[in-house]
């Protein structure tokens, strides 16, 4: 470093570890020492960090038609761009630069600086050069850059070429190393203090090869300063209004004092008044708590009659930044448009990073109108906003594009513009925007009150994708809320289209808006309000009287308009429901043992709603549907079991029920038998043994007190049929034959509504080839 050094140290810039996260201190609200997000006033004492800028010279080729700055060793440096004497020269070839990266000695690959500019410069104003457009490399100590004229291209390149590099100050060591992620409000900022050199000799033009710092402007007594250049008009990068030659047809504003970018107290005559806006000013970073360095532009801010439009831009350079960073990238930008190309002061009003983070501009005030320089042409009645990074073909990120849109909300709610709207803005230089539409100096041409720079000026900025998101950052901006729909209704439950409740439920929305655009949100029961909260909240609870009820939710934007969600039908009741056929259980067909005898549970449930589930909790656990009626199940014989069921409705109510039954099983032995029947031993059969007859009118008689009766038996291929006769009436012919063997089958079974005495005989037909029947038993249940 440089013999002779000054050391600006800050406050205004701390870090906190907090769960790993670096608080960033200053965040202005209305006022630049009011407090920040982390609810902390920011510190009105903080320092300036003073950035290191040095030049070098490129080399020139003899025939004009390349440059070149071999790989070396440099001063540390962060951000860096090519200029050249001459602003109003036309670069077509290709700049390019590799850095070295201090942290890990490791060189980049071969970097493109844009060049997309128009050279002009604002009459009066030494100093102003053409550049390319600033390139945020991060923390380098070596540099390589080379430089070629287009293919075919007639002039070679311009005079003057030099290197910039700009060191924006602050601890790198001290920056997080990661981004906030997409969608947060504010990023985490941190830039330390620390100690930058600044070198007091003044150079106007360095060697080629040579490095050379320069110095901060130098002023005359008084404090009146000699050698602050105005801006120059670029195509990506900012460009400057008229002055001090003003646009045509419009009158120039009284320079004043420069004055603090608080928002309290009584301006003075010369400052204009800061009108309330229509919407909230979002969390803005101050110029302070960036730690801008005021001493690189101490002329008077110009201030407008009012805010007109917004423009929106890119500032063109990389998007593989840390959010951390980005207070040194606005340093860096700031000391790179006054020092390198000779403006007096930063261009944008406002600078957002990916994260949504929103800094202060150029100087004045951000609740006045601040005269900026960033539309050529246009910069009188308007506001320009960049978003750090490049968005040629990559969109920006939510948080960025929401911090764009509640910004100009904000400026343009000043004065009772609609983001959604059109204006009149009156040219002041002829020119032609990127679509080829041509403008002349003093007329009035139509213009979307937020705008892409691009469409003031012959420029890609700010990039096609960007651009291309502006119609949404309209709509953010602008209202109503989009996309507001009920996601939930606890503690009630949906069939259908229609939730149920006892009383109380919770209601849960969500939009596609961010939460920071939305100014309350309400519940609405019958189309009235029975609960309202901010914007940041997405649920409300209501308690509902019975009956059926229409419930909406009613968003509130920032700008006063309401959207409605879709309606969600909400019956609130406490009827429980009925079992209108108590469970009852019979016997089935099916396999016998003796551990289980099939059976079937019957039941009917109803509601005056809507019937959700019943629920058979012993002597098992099942759910069955609202439509559902019966069942499959076995039970152990001789034993009694109950049968336990509850049912529910859709709002919660329930009612329980229950049926106990107890199967017996009727060994074929303790039967009156006629005819003749032979016994047959198997563990196959209930018992190991069954009865056998081939006699025709052979007979078995069982009697019993039950409700439900089944016949077991023994089926074969070769197996007969039989008559069963019920209480000395004939029932049912049973035909026992089946392709396969099967044992201990129920296959003919009878039940009754309420238990009583009753008798089963069964008869051999003594069918024709196969007369057999074998029987195991009877299962009756009590």
């Amino acid at each position: 470093m440089h013999a002779q050094r000054r050391i600006w140290t800050s406050a205004a810039v701390t870090t906190a570890a907090v769960a790993g996260v670096l608080v960033f201190q200053g965040v202005t609200g209305t006022s630049d020492t009011g407090p920040g997000r982390d609810g902390r006033a920011a510190d009105a004492k903080s320092a300036p960090v003073r950035a290191d800028v040095h030049r070098t010279a490129l080399k020139t080729s003899a025939d004009g038609g390349s440059a070149s700055l071999a790989p070396r060793d440099t001063e540390p440096f962060s951000m860096l761009g090519v200029t050249w004497t001459d602003p109003a020269a036309k670069v077509t070839g290709r700049f390019e630069a590799r850095t070295r990266s201090a942290a890990t000695g490791e060189w980049t690959g071969w970097l493109p600086l844009d060049t997309e500019f128009d050279g002009r410069t604002e009459a009066g104003r030494p100093g102003v050069r053409g550049t390319t457009e600033p390139r945020w490399v991060g923390p380098s100590d070596g540099v390589e850059v080379r430089v070629s004229t287009a293919a075919g291209a007639r002039a070679g390149l311009p005079e003057g070429l030099r290197l910039d590099t700009v060191d924006p100050g602050g601890d790198p060591a001290e920056r997080a190393s990661d981004t906030a992620p997409p969608g947060t409000e504010a990023s985490p900022l941190a830039a330390g203090p620390a100690a930058f050199a600044v070198d007091e000799t003044p150079s106007d033009e360095p060697s080629p090869g040579e490095e050379t710092p320069v110095p901060p402007p130098t002023q005359e007594p008084g404090g009146t300063p000699t050698d602050e250049p105005s801006p120059t008009p670029t195509a990506e990068s900012p460009t400057p209004p008229a002055s001090p030659t003003p646009d045509p047809g419009a009158t120039s504003p009284t320079p004043s004092a420069s004055p603090t970018t608080t928002s309290t107290g009584s301006p003075s005559p010369t400052v204009p008044p800061a009108p309330p806006s229509t919407v909230p000013q979002p969390p803005i970073v101050s110029r302070t708590a960036w730690q801008a360095d005021e001493s690189l532009n101490s002329e008077a801010p110009d201030y407008l009659d009012g805010v007109k439009a917004v423009f929106v831009h890119h500032t063109a350079q990389t998007n593989a930044y840390s959010c951390a960073d980005s207070a040194a990238i606005v340093r860096g930008l700031h000391a790179y448009h006054v020092t390198a190309q000779g403006w007096k002061d930063l261009g944008y009003n406002f600078v957002v990073d990916k994260c949504g983070t929103v800094f202060e501009g150029r100087k004045g005030g951000v609740d006045r109108p601040v005269m900026g320089a960033h539309t050529y042409g246009f910069n009188r009645d308007t506001t320009g906003i960049a978003v750090i990074g490049m968005y040629t073909d990559t969109q920006a990120a939510t948080a960025a594009t929401t911090a764009v849109a509640r910004v100009a909300a904000w400026k343009l709610g000043q004065y009772r513009g609609d983001p959604a709207g059109s204006v009149q803005l009156t040219a002041g230089a002829n020119g032609r925007n990127f679509a080829g539409k041509a403008f002349t100096a003093g007329q009035a041409y139509p213009f979307r009150q937020i705008s892409g720079h691009r469409d003031g000026f012959n420029t890609e900025c700010p990039g096609g994708s960007l651009y291309a998101q502006l119609p949404a950052v309209r709509s953010l901006a602008a209202g109503p809320v989009t996309g507001l729909t009920i996601a939930s209704v606890t503690g009630a439950s949906a069939a259908g289209s229609t939730h149920y409740t006892r009383s109380k439920i919770t209601v849960g929305w969500r939009a596609t808006t961010p939460a920071s655009l939305v100014r309350s949100y309400e519940l609405l029961v019958g189309g009235k309000p029975v609960a309202t909260v901010k914007g940041g909240v997405t649920s409300a609870a209501a308690t509902l009287a019975a009956g059926k009820h229409a419930v909406q939710v009613r968003a509130t934007h920032q700008s006063g308009k309401t959207s409605l969600s879709p309606v969600a039908t909400v019956v609130a009741e406490t009827t429980p429901p009925v079992f209108s056929t108590k469970p009852a259980l019979t016997l089935r067909t099916g396999t016998v043992n003796t551990t289980a005898v099939p059976l079937t549970l019957k039941w009917k449930a109803t509601d005056t709603a809507a019937l959700k589930e019943v629920r058979l909790t012993a002597p098992v656990a099942k759910t069955y549907g609202p439509t559902t009626g019966s069942a499959s199940h076995t039970a152990k014989p001789g034993a009694a079991t109950a049968w336990k069921m509850t049912a529910y409705d859709h709002a919660g109510n329930t009612a329980a029920a229950s049926v106990s039954g107890t199967p017996v099983i009727l060994q074929e032995s303790a039967a009156k038998r006629t005819g003749t029947w032979t016994t047959k031993s198997s563990g196959s059969y209930l018992g190991g043994k069954s009865y056998s007859s081939s006699t025709k009118n052979a007979s078995l008689t069982w009697a019993f007190t039950g409700r439900s009766a089944a016949w077991v038996v023994s089926r074969a291929a070769t197996s007969g049929q039989a008559y069963v006769y019920v209480d000395g009436k004939k029932a049912a012919t049973v035909d026992l034959k089946s392709a396969t063997t099967k044992y201990r089958q129920a296959i003919w079974t009878m039940s009754w509504p309420a238990a009583g005495k009753h008798t089963v005989k069964i008869v051999v037909v003594g069918t024709k080839g196969r007369p057999t029947l074998t029987t195991d038993g009877l299962v009756h249940l009590k």
